[in-house]
């Protein structure tokens, strides 16, 4: 009844409609009911509804599609990979570096760990998309830059994250 491409759609952005429909619920509430307790209940569905959109959008750029090489786990700080030529597993506490590698096809992954070969998890193995919420662990991290990065295709491999890269925004007086 829903042609393949529209359903594609639907859940790439399958969060930010979510947060769409929240939005509009708040926005019902707060500004068309009269006064009361559901009216100021409903500014507050509002900025929830905003900030589901802002992150279901995020995650939607994140998506590259499904259907790649291997699988992908995040288990409670585990990331786990099986491939059908290698595999592999890495803590999101003691990675190094993230690096967005396009030298292969499809694009990969790169998660480096002190004193483990790097694990390559392909952009678009099933699961991939639990990276969002893992990357966004990472200490640090600008998310607009990944996404960015990821979008744009880079011709050459891009560190998105280095441990110890975060630096103070400004001087501190105390």
């Amino acid at each position: 009844m829903i042609r393949p491409e529209a359903t594609a759609v639907i859940g790439r952005f399958r969060e930010a409609l979510v947060g769409a429909g929240v939005l509009v619920v708040g926005v019902y509430w707060g500004f068309f009911t009269g006064g009361g307790l559901l009216h100021w209940l409903g500014y507050a569905v509002c900025l929830i509804g905003v900030a589901l959109v802002i992150t279901g959008l995020q995650q939607a750029r994140f998506r590259q599609g499904s259907g790649g090489p291997g699988i992908v786990q995040v288990i409670e700080g585990r990331i786990t990979y099986f491939g059908p030529l290698s595999g592999g597993v890495a803590d999101i506490d003691a990675l190094s570096a993230l690096t967005l590698d396009p030298s292969a096809k499809p694009a990969h992954w790169r998660l480096d760990q002190p004193g483990q070969p790097p694990l390559m998890i392909p952009i678009n193995a099933e699961g991939s998309e639990s990276l969002f919420d893992a990357f966004a662990h990472l200490p640090g991290i600008r998310t607009e830059f990944m996404l960015r990065e990821l979008e744009r295709g880079p011709a050459h491999p891009v560190v998105i994250w280095r441990a110890g890269s975060a630096q103070p925004l400004g001087r501190r007086l105390h």
